[in-house]
């Protein structure tokens, strides 16, 4: 049955790659990317409408709220959420609302675009897919005084933080929503041979910008099917909600289990209504 599914980072990479394979299978798409001339010619490639937010480079989080108010107009209906943007970046920053650009970018806006969502979602029992990585688990650590990355700062650092933030949020979502009919997931996709970090001001950028990618990761078609598999599990396997998952399969992280408060403290800090 076709699914109608919200893509973010859709512009390039992975989420184009899989908004074409779920178009292919007859899906409908709604694709959201940062660069206005990027999404569209993807969305008229693939005649899907299409939404412009910059999920890379925040100046603010009013790009978010317009976003989310824009898809609720939109689509009566979401059947699949895909909270894939995301990025790494340089030297910290803090952003025009007060809060560490990489922290902002990975995790508070995908948050607050599934919390402004969330009567849709609930409505539709939808699905929803987090595009993690494994820094979550590699080089991470929750720190629920220091969200913002104030102490011991490095790019790899606050990325897997933000990352784990995320694995953190989807169990939540889980737990909160998932008896009322929401399940939600996230994955680590692997390398991917995309223009994911090439403007990074870090030491994974330098990387990007050079070859290696290309030689030794896989193409984004590649791990485009890996967050297909969510939409569309064959009958032999289902989704587990609440997982993270690696290699296609669920993978336990060590971290502690601060789900509920780090949702509270996160509601606070976006001015969230609690639900």
């Amino acid at each position: 049955m076709p699914k109608t599914v919200v893509i973010t980072g859709a512009s390039d990479g992975t989420g184009a790659a899989a908004a074409r394979l779920l178009v292919r299978d007859g899906h409908r798409v709604v694709a959201v990317g940062r660069s206005a001339a990027k999404t569209k010619a993807v969305a008229d490639e693939l005649g899907v409408h299409h939404f412009v937010a910059d999920f890379a480079d925040f100046a603010d989080l009013h790009q978010v709220r317009t976003l989310a108010a824009q898809l609720a107009d939109h689509c009566p209906r979401i059947d699949v959420l895909a909270n894939n943007a995301g990025a790494i970046l340089g030297d910290r920053h803090v952003t025009a609302d007060g809060f560490e650009e990489t922290f902002q970018v990975n995790f508070l806006a995908p948050f607050l675009l599934t919390n402004l969502l969330l009567d849709t979602l609930l409505a539709s029992q939808a699905l929803v897919v987090q595009t993690s990585s494994n820094a979550a688990r590699l080089s991470a650590r929750v720190d629920l005084d220091d969200l913002d990355n104030a102490r011991n700062y490095s790019p790899v650092r606050a990325y897997g933080n933000a990352k784990l933030d995320l694995v953190l949020f989807t169990r939540e979502l889980h737990d909160r929503y998932h008896e009322q009919g929401l399940s939600a997931v996230a994955f680590h996709p692997g390398g991917v041979a995309s223009n994911f970090a090439q403007t990074s001001r870090s030491p994974v950028g330098t990387l990007f910008r050079t070859p290696v990618p290309r030689l030794l990761f896989q193409s984004p078609q590649k791990a485009a099917r890996q967050l297909l598999w969510f939409v569309t599990p064959t009958p032999e396997e289902c989704v587990v909600s609440g997982a993270y998952y690696e290699n296609g399969k669920p993978r336990t992280l060590k971290a502690p289990p601060i789900g509920p408060q780090l949702w509270e403290a996160t509601t606070a800090l976006l001015d969230l209504n609690k639900r």
